[in-house]
């Protein structure tokens, strides 16, 4: 392969896509990939994607199967994504990197726990959810975690809860229409000072007791087709909010995840269950 291409495989999870590149087929490249992100993440001079995903071996001292890093469309590494890692795990199994149907990853919020099931779906292990308010994080005092909380942007005030799955997020249940709101008032909910570490924002609509509509606005990436963390975390939201049951269909613009919650048991994990789907691959031209 010629010293300025690189290969690349682009792929969906319900409609947020990623560019994966292997990182044995970039050893000796020197490449920063915090700008290769915003270069082939671009819609119009590189590939176009949410975000980059580098598929790394496992470090000698994690006690997890394989590793990977993320970046987002503008260069920022988030510690966590629900869609990215289906997508990265079924690329690490039908490439054979992996050779079993439950396999960890080391990520930066922790050791996640993929599963490929018989019908092709993935179904994520996504660990406990965090609510308190300096592991969100969120700046804000008098409070050990933020439920129903009012907070005000530019004269509207709304009622937040926060949550983090590993990165953080900031839910909004809403009787309105969800996307006009995310297009309007997501990036200064993203960039309010009360998150040291910018956040992700969820604005979403109870259709029953077990689904829920939401429409996202990314940290690092903007308005997106889906945000696997962010179906998990409204999930979590709407259980504390006593609006859902356990289990919830999450209903997003590029599809649906289930998504499994018991409040009730100690330390419990959030389940994400859904699909990814290979798009295309070819050799990118570095610039």
């Amino acid at each position: 392969m010629p010293e300025n291409t690189i290969k690349f495989t682009k792929m969906h999870g319900l409609g947020n896509d990623f560019i994966l590149l292997d990182a044995k087929e970039l050893e000796n490249r020197n490449l920063n990939y915090e700008e290769l992100a915003q270069k082939m993440c671009d819609r119009n001079f590189g590939i176009g994607a949410d975000g980059l995903i580098i598929v790394n071996p496992a470090d000698i001292n994690s006690k997890a199967d394989t590793a990977w890093r993320i970046f987002n469309s503008d260069g920022s590494e988030p510690q966590m994504c629900g869609n990215g890692i289906r997508c990265f795990a079924k690329y690490v199994h039908e490439k054979r990197i992996i050779d079993k149907n439950k396999f960890t990853v080391s990520t930066l919020a922790g050791i996640i726990t993929p599963e490929i099931l018989d019908n092709g779906e993935i179904k994520v292990d996504m660990s406990k959810p965090i609510l308190e308010v300096s592991k969100v994080p969120v700046l804000i005092e008098g409070l050990d975690c933020v439920i129903a909380c009012p907070i005000e942007i530019e004269g509207r005030e709304f009622e937040i809860t926060t949550v983090s799955m590993g990165n953080p997020h900031c839910i909004i249940f809403t009787d309105e229409d969800s996307f006009a709101l995310a297009r309007e008032f997501g990036s200064k909910i993203e960039k309010h000072p009360m998150f040291p570490e910018k956040t992700n924002v969820e604005f979403v609509q109870i259709l029953s007791r077990n689904n829920i509509k939401i429409d996202v606005w990314e940290r690092g990436c903007g308005i997106t087709k889906a945000c696997g963390t962010g179906a998990c975390a409204s999930v979590v939201a709407a259980i504390f909010n006593e609006l859902t049951d356990n289990v919830v269909q999450v209903e997003l613009p590029g599809g649906s995840l289930t998504i499994e919650w018991d409040m009730s048991k100690p330390d419990s994990s959030v389940f994400m269950t859904g699909k990814s789907e290979f798009i295309c691959k070819g050799e990118y031209y570095l610039q």
